[in-house]
């Protein structure tokens, strides 16, 4: 059976990146839509195994200036009520926090995460590992813990690293669908940001691939495994 995922990116050439390869050797195929460019979300998602939505340089606060990040934010309520997989990824995640009543907001003193750094499981977490130690960030704001969720992972400088709402939504604060492509294509474009408190410099950012990212893309393989079975089994409880 052919699986279809709904994939939601932020800018016109963004992709999705490790993620979608993984999804796509899985057999699923993958219906990318750009909202920022004025592509439609679909009202329901009964056709649909899943729903990953990416990072992008804007900010969950924008919804006043940027009109389909409020509409996003709104349109999360047809993955939750149909019990849809939901992924969020950095941006991804701040969305569904703010769905949910959080908040996003910035460090109280200015710190970013941007390159490679820890993350701990918490007990509720563990049994979506085993969890790389360290992983890849690109981001300068972090989300509450809204309510009604359950902590997955946890950091240093930003508290919150993964979370659960439900049976079948998931926000993450960092970055497993990087590729080395697409890391070099950051660390280039946006380059300037390694200025900002706490972020790391290039070349650290491609020693800590070397080094960490074989645990992460293991970590995904698992995650996305389980993840992928989460609609069949939320509609078999839903028939008990």
């Amino acid at each position: 059976m052919i699986r279809r995922i709904l994939i939601i990116v932020h800018q016109e050439t963004s992709t999705a990146g490790r993620v979608g390869v993984k999804l796509a050797r899985r057999g699923c195929t993958l219906d990318i839509r750009r909202p920022c460019i004025g592509h439609p979300l679909p009202a329901s998602l009964e056709d649909y195994a899943g729903v990953v939505v990416f990072g992008g340089p804007m900010s969950a606060n924008d919804c006043g200036d940027l009109q389909f990040i409020r509409q996003e934010i709104d349109w999360l309520a047809v993955p939750l009520n149909e019990q849809v997989p939901y992924l969020g990824i950095c941006l991804g995640a701040q969305l569904l926090c703010r769905h949910l009543g959080g908040e996003v907001r910035g460090h109280p003193e200015g710190q970013t995460e941007i390159g490679y750094y820890p993350i701990r499981p918490t007990a509720a977490g563990a049994s979506y590992g085993p969890w790389p130690g360290m992983v890849y960030h690109w981001h300068r704001e972090g989300f509450s813990l809204p309510a009604g969720s359950v902590l997955l992972a946890e950091g240093d400088t930003f508290p919150h690293q993964a979370f659960r709402y439900g049976p079948t939504a998931f926000g993450i604060q960092f970055h497993p669908e990087v590729t080395l492509a697409m890391v070099h294509r950051w660390t280039v474009r946006a380059a300037h940001r390694f200025s900002l408190p706490g972020a790391q410099p290039r070349e650290a950012h491609l020693e800590g691939r070397l080094i960490h990212d074989h645990a992460v893309d293991h970590w995904l393989d698992l995650f996305l495994d389980h993840w992928l079975t989460l609609k069949a089994e939320s509609r078999e409880s839903q028939a008990a």
